[in-house]
């Protein structure tokens, strides 16, 4: 950042020519008068003389038409009854921060802000506005965002090409490889021993009381040799079909 000094006053009778209004946008810029710095304590009292020696101050304020009478510049009781733009001591932090706003003022209770500087350790500077801050930070994360992307892209490229180059067809590795009937002789005779050494399944439980196997093949061919008028029992499970009544009582 550039670093800018205002001429102070002639001592010989007027004043210096006084500078042009500042621009809206002086961001990039930057004021520090280290030698003023040296000279007076930086606190509350002073910090509009040390604001009024920087580029960014407004010589046709209402503060500056107190000083020539003699007044403290940030005099509320004085500048309240006063039209036109003025400048606020904002917020405080002795001796490191200081907030000065930039308003205009149409009434004793009507003001409209329009600018805010800060003095950060002695150096004064331009507060952005809040759309220019977000519009920073969003293109900063866009470029970032499209960085993280193009690395992303270009590692999968050259993973797509390894593999492209190593990548052999499945049919061929299946076709390469022999059957070998002694490995599979081997393992059947495993499993068989293996099953020899289990023990034998345990017999199946036992039907319930009054309960009708399904018909056989040969079962199915008995109704054609059966009389016509002989009744046939319906082959159903007394448990679920017949209900509780049919149930063993112990």
């Amino acid at each position: 950042m550039a670093m800018q000094q205002v001429a102070p006053r002639s001592m010989e009778g007027g004043a210096a020519p006084a500078p042009a209004p500042p621009g809206t946008d002086m961001t990039g810029i930057c004021f520090r008068d280290q030698l003023w710095l040296n000279s007076y304590p930086l606190d509350r009292n002073l910090v509009f003389d040390y604001f009024a020696l920087s580029p960014f101050y407004d010589w046709t304020c209402n503060n500056e038409q107190l000083r020539m009478r003699s007044i403290h510049p940030l005099d509320l009781s004085h500048l309240s009854k006063m039209t036109g733009t003025e400048y606020m001591l904002n917020e405080v932090m002795e001796p490191h921060l200081f907030v000065i706003r930039k308003q205009k003022r149409d009434g004793p209770e009507k003001v409209t802000p329009m600018l805010t500087y800060y003095v950060l350790d002695g150096s004064i500077y331009q507060a952005p506005q809040l759309c220019n801050v977000f519009a920073a930070r969003i293109g900063r994360a866009l470029y970032y965002i499209s960085k993280a992307f193009t690395t992303a892209a270009s590692k999968l490229e050259k993973i797509g090409y390894v593999d492209s180059e190593n990548e052999t067809p499945l049919e061929s590795k299946v076709s390469k490889e022999a059957i070998d009937f002694k490995e599979v002789k081997r393992v059947d005779h495993i499993l068989a021993s293996l099953q020899r050494k289990l023990p034998p399944a345990p017999p199946p439980p036992p039907f319930p009381d009054g309960y009708i196997p399904p018909p056989t093949a040969e079962a199915e061919k008995g109704p054609e040799t059966q009389q016509a008028g002989e009744p046939q029992q319906p082959s159903v499970d007394p448990i679920l079909d017949q209900g509780p009544a049919k149930r063993m009582r112990f």
